[in-house]
């Protein structure tokens, strides 16, 4: 009985997911990123943004991703939670916004003001992006954007590292969709 309790102790010990993956390098890949966007500072036309760094652990590699980070007073008061994505099955037709939770109405407006924002539109549709969260919580928005480009790939077997760089042009609408996320917001 004790040797089965101290081997899944081990074993989970082992697998934690609050465990840094071996070959972890926290800030390498920020710094890399850093470098990539060309910014002295985290602001752009004034709106300022924050970097942060992220693990994801998967058999013998991990991916260490960054989030661009926007917060923004709300004159909306609740909590609520939107997800924003591409949609078109082949190829991009246009953006959706879905309610994870919180009120579907401000979900809706959410969408149609950025579909009528044609700057935004257009800086969001070829953006790269894996997973663009807006939040509403204590009378803040909080924008959580991860995009394809300034992540790494570390795999063990064989042994290698990539970084994946951002491109001139994702970075250009990266910003973009920063700015025009905070214009828009600003409104609700």
């Amino acid at each position: 009985m004790m040797v089965t309790t101290t081997l899944r102790q081990r074993l989970s010990d082992l697998f934690r997911a609050d465990r840094a993956p071996a070959g972890y390098r926290p800030g390498v890949t920020l710094a890399h990123l850093r470098r990539n966007l060309g910014l002295a500072t985290l602001e752009v036309d004034g709106v300022a943004f924050e970097i942060i760094e992220r693990t994801e652990s998967q058999l013998l590699m991990h991916l260490v991703l960054t989030e661009f980070v926007l917060r923004l007073p709300a004159a909306t008061e609740g909590s609520a939670s939107y997800e924003v994505h591409h949609s078109g099955t082949i190829r991009r037709n246009g953006i959706r916004v879905r309610c994870r939770s919180g009120n579907p109405a401000l979900g809706r407006e959410l969408q149609a003001q950025l579909l009528a924002d044609t700057t935004l539109f257009q800086a969001l549709m070829p953006l790269d992006f894996k997973r663009l969260r807006i939040d509403l919580h204590d009378q803040q928005w909080c924008v959580r954007l991860e995009h394809m480009g300034g992540s790494e790939v570390v795999n063990r077997l064989p042994a290698f590292r990539r970084y994946i760089a951002l491109s001139p042009p994702q970075r250009t609408h990266l910003l973009q969709t920063l700015k025009g996320l905070q214009r828009l917001l600003s409104s609700f």
